[in-house]
């Protein structure tokens, strides 16, 4: 029954000009519908016809015109129909139950619906503010910063509101003659305040006062809550991992610096024995200078790292030969019996890079392929690429050798490290040694951690790669490894080359400059 007659106690009835002409087309309806009934029953009992148009008008516009419908019903009655017809006066004094019973029954159904429209109203408020309490508890829960969030909920409230702005404030702030002030509290304790026009009507300001703001106090306090427990956690965190990082240097202290002055100790007091000879002597001194640059690599590894961590590794640009930087490297590891082969392109660009920090990264990963190649020879291979990504759906990416470098084109497959596609000079560290473990390829990268593969030497501090990945991402490129168990590790070193430098340094030069210098550095 809704269904058909609830457009009767809409929330907000026509215009009262459409009562009115509706009150009047009623009465004459049931006027004329009164003459042919006249013969079915009798006239005074027909009356009740009437009370159709009271209830309706009294259902749809209120007390006031269903009152008016129901004195334009007595009084047609009585013109139309009632002796004497024609004259507006009552003969019979029951005639006038019918007018009181009208405006009785105009009233009282004007009330209740009165009453049912305002519960609807209500109601439908009700469900609005749920709604907005809902969308309010989403964004100010969300995870995110509150402060961030605010903005949004405070527009949501004062479209709901049907309020041209609205502002929530999380610190005390006064109304003025522009806006007013609702100060949101959780007991004693000031949460905030929100702000909206000063011509807001008394309907809406009694509506936030006793639902709106409560909710948002409520909503705003947990709110607050969180972000202080979410802090709370992200301090326990970082002191946490300051903790680790201070137990592993601490480790790293005890250990990695207690060894070298051990033997540094040890090959000194026997230096002095006048039982030792010359050759033993110059033996002696030699494990002095090794363990003392084993010694000054562990202090830089660790200042480096300082300074890494702090932010404070701003690197100092300036244009560099990577041959060079690639030379003086494996010349400061001093490896002795250890070979290192390298595969260097002629006429490389020179690349935009702090020398020494890359000098660093580069240092700390051929110690680091030397320490666990097993004996055999750690290839060092120097190119540039160029990466050209094929735009249709399932193409691969193809890297070409750039000219200057001009060697047979060798495919090679970028690993999801990669970055975005370009110009650039790749160096790949190759060892022979027993490979690093799937779930341990980005492990090696964190600070004090050492991979624990079988027949390595683990006498490192943990810190090279770290450092060395921490240099190479602060001047702009990439260092990623690519690993099988059993077969050898590749470090990759990717830094970018502007076009610039590749149009100006790859200029035409004779056949007989170009090539590739391949040779062991021992």
């Amino acid at each position: 029954m809704s269904r058909y007659f609830g457009f009767l106690l809409t929330s907000q009835p026509p215009s009262r000009r459409v009562g009115v002409v509706v009150a009047v087309a009623l009465v004459a309806l049931c006027t004329l519908l009164i003459y042919p009934l006249e013969h079915a029953a009798p006239v005074v009992s027909l009356g009740v016809l009437y009370m159709i148009a009271v209830l309706v008008v009294s259902i749809t516009w209120g007390v006031w015109l269903g009152i008016g419908t129901a004195v334009l019903s007595a009084l047609a009655f009585n013109y139309f129909h009632l002796p004497p017809v024609g004259r507006l006066t009552i003969r019979d004094p029951d005639n006038w139950v019918a007018l009181i019973t009208f405006t009785v029954a105009a009233v009282l159904v004007s009330s209740v619906a009165e009453v049912t429209r305002a519960r609807a109203r209500e109601a439908a408020e009700r469900r609005v503010e749920a709604d907005l309490a809902a969308e309010m508890a989403r964004l100010l829960l969300s995870g995110r910063r509150l402060s961030e969030d605010l903005p949004t909920a405070a527009a949501r409230l004062a479209q709901v509101l049907e309020l041209p702005s609205a502002a929530i404030e999380l610190e005390a702030v006064e109304g003025d003659e522009r806006r007013i002030a609702f100060a949101l509290r959780e007991g004693p304790r000031r949460l905030g305040t929100l702000l909206i026009p000063s011509d807001t009507s008394e309907a809406t300001l009694r509506r936030l006062q006793e639902r709106i703001v409560p909710a948002l106090e409520s909503l705003l306090s947990a709110g607050l809550e969180r972000e202080s427990l979410l802090t709370d956690v992200v301090e326990t965190v970082a002191l946490r991992r300051a903790d680790v990082v201070k137990t592993a240097l601490l480790r790293a202290v005890s250990h990695d610096l207690r060894s070298p002055l051990t033997a540094i100790a040890t090959a000194g007091e026997a230096i002095g024995s006048p039982s030792l000879s010359e050759e033993e002597r110059r033996e002696m001194a030699s494990i002095v200078q090794d363990e003392t640059r084993r010694l000054a690599r562990l202090v830089d590894n660790l200042l480096d790292l300082s300074r890494l961590e702090a932010g404070a590794a701003e690197p100092r640009l300036a244009l560099a030969s990577l041959e060079e930087l690639l030379r003086a490297a494996v010349a400061e590891l001093a490896p002795g019996e250890q070979e290192f082969a390298l595969s260097i392109d002629r006429d490389l660009s020179l690349v935009s890079v702090d020398p020494v920090q890359m000098e660093r990264a580069v240092v700390n990963v051929l110690e680091n392929a030397r320490r666990h190649s097993g004996g055999h020879p750690v290839s060092v291979r120097a190119r540039a690429v160029r990466s050209l990504a094929a735009t249709s759906p399932g193409a691969t990416v193809e890297e070409r050798e750039l000219p200057g470098a001009p060697v047979a084109p060798t495919p090679l497959a970028l690993s999801p490290h990669d970055g975005p596609t370009g110009d650039r000079l790749v160096i790949r560290i190759v060892d022979r040694g027993p490979g690093i473990p799937p779930a341990q390829l980005e492990r090696v990268f964190e600070p004090f951690y050492r991979a624990g593969t079988p027949g390595g030497d683990h006498r490192g501090s943990g810190l090279g790669l770290a450092i060395a990945r921490g240099f190479t991402e602060s001047n702009g490129g990439r260092l990623h490894v690519e690993s099988l168990p059993g077969q050898g590790a590749t470090f990759v070193f990717e830094l970018p080359l502007s076009r610039a430098r590749v149009a100006h340094d790859t200029s035409p030069r004779g056949a007989g400059e170009k090539g590739i210098r391949e040779e062991r550095v021992s």
